[in-house]
């Protein structure tokens, strides 16, 4: 009987074969499990999605709303693959806001996804190499196939039939005296994932909008708002959830910033691209494109002390056909008649020897 039970030792963790056909989870090296982003770039970037049992850290910019588009696509993947939602908003009526999720691309639209970068080009020859990787873009399950990470449609609304028979708790905490009545939210919510990870039918998803906005009456003290982001981070640590905040980082001191940062496993802060910067143009090809900028500081990173190092940490936010979200390195236009295009190293768009006069 001994020599069936499975060699274990502190380095090493079990996970039951149960797990392995979760609806909408992505299995990674080393144990680690993904959640979609509902933006296939913003995965493959992360190396797979963001980490279960992890708080991911939206900081906003106050001149554009960029991180709506980031939380519409992170509820609306949710409740494609049937996971349980908690969504919390400073506005007085929540659940308004499902009205503008969007809707997941037919497969006429998104199959013939005309998306061919140089980056994509050169790993052509390694296509064969993604089922010992773990990489595989969609999951079969009985009845149909159910893509990992989906195509939204931006410009249509969510579907009423993917809320049918689905739990979706909006929560307004605009009238909330202090955090303990949404602290008791998450920990209700919470409480329907087992921990065991063998008896797990569906992961589940919290997001919380604006965490510190100016209308919600705890929005001064600080010292509350860390304390609940740290008890979140320890409730989520356990229960197979990914919970993901957005902080308008312009409203707050430098300092809490810093400590509010230093909490987050996965953190990511979104700023607009000025309208007629013609510095800026000249610098980057597809200037025009742009809606924004999108930088990641912080990955999350599961069982293992092994930092991810990314291929560049500032990407540009652009419309792929005016519909669905796109991610892009950033290109730095041609110097001098030279030809071809050069990704900066670490997000730095000043790849020639020359120095530019913006360095991200």
């Amino acid at each position: 009987m001994a020599a069936n039970r499975p060699r274990t030792n502190i380095f090493s963790r079990n996970i039951s074969a149960p797990a392995a056909h979760i609806p909408g989870v992505k299995h990674g090296h080393n144990g680690a499990m993904f959640l979609s982003s509902g933006i296939c770039d913003l995965d493959k970037i992360l190396g797979g999605g963001f980490s279960l049992g992890s708080l991911v850290l939206v900081m906003e910019d106050p001149e554009a709303p960029h991180h709506m588009l980031l939380l519409r696509n992170f509820m609306s993947q949710g409740i494609v693959h049937k996971q349980p939602l908690l969504y919390a908003s400073p506005e007085r009526v929540p659940r308004v806001f499902l009205g503008t999720l969007p809707s997941p691309m037919s497969s006429k639209d998104d199959k013939f996804r005309e998306r061919d970068t140089e980056q994509d080009k050169g790993l052509r020859i390694a296509w064969q190499y993604k089922k010992y990787i773990g990489e595989q873009d969609s999951e079969i399950q009985q009845g149909g196939k159910t893509e990992y990470c989906n195509d939204f449609d931006l410009r249509k609304p969510l579907e009423r039939h993917f809320l049918a028979g689905q739990r979706v708790d909006c929560i307004s905490i605009h009238d909330f005296p202090n955090l303990d009545p949404l602290r008791q939210c998450c920990s209700n919510f919470l409480a329907q994932f087992p921990r065991c990870d063998g008896n797990m039918t569906y992961p589940g998803r919290i997001a919380i909008q604006s965490l510190c906005a100016p209308q919600c009456e705890f929005s001064n003290n600080e010292w509350e708002i860390l304390s609940f982001i740290r008890s979140l981070k320890c409730m989520i640590r356990s229960s197979k959830t990914v919970a993901i905040i957005t902080v308008p980082s312009s409203l707050i001191s430098p300092t809490f910033s810093k400590r509010l940062q230093h909490l987050a496993d996965t953190l990511i802060s979104v700023r607009p691209i000025p309208d007629e910067d013609k510095e800026l143009a000249k610098l980057l090809t597809g200037y025009k494109d742009m809606l924004g900028l999108l930088n990641i500081h912080k990955v999350a990173r599961t069982n293992t002390q092994v930092p991810l190092i990314l291929e560049a940490t500032t990407f540009s936010i652009k419309l792929h056909k005016r519909r669905s979200l796109v991610l892009e390195c950033l290109n730095q236009a041609p110097v001098d008649g030279s030809s071809g295009t050069s990704y900066g190293s670490l997000g730095s768009c000043s790849g020639s020897s020359q120095t530019g006069p913006l360095d991200f």
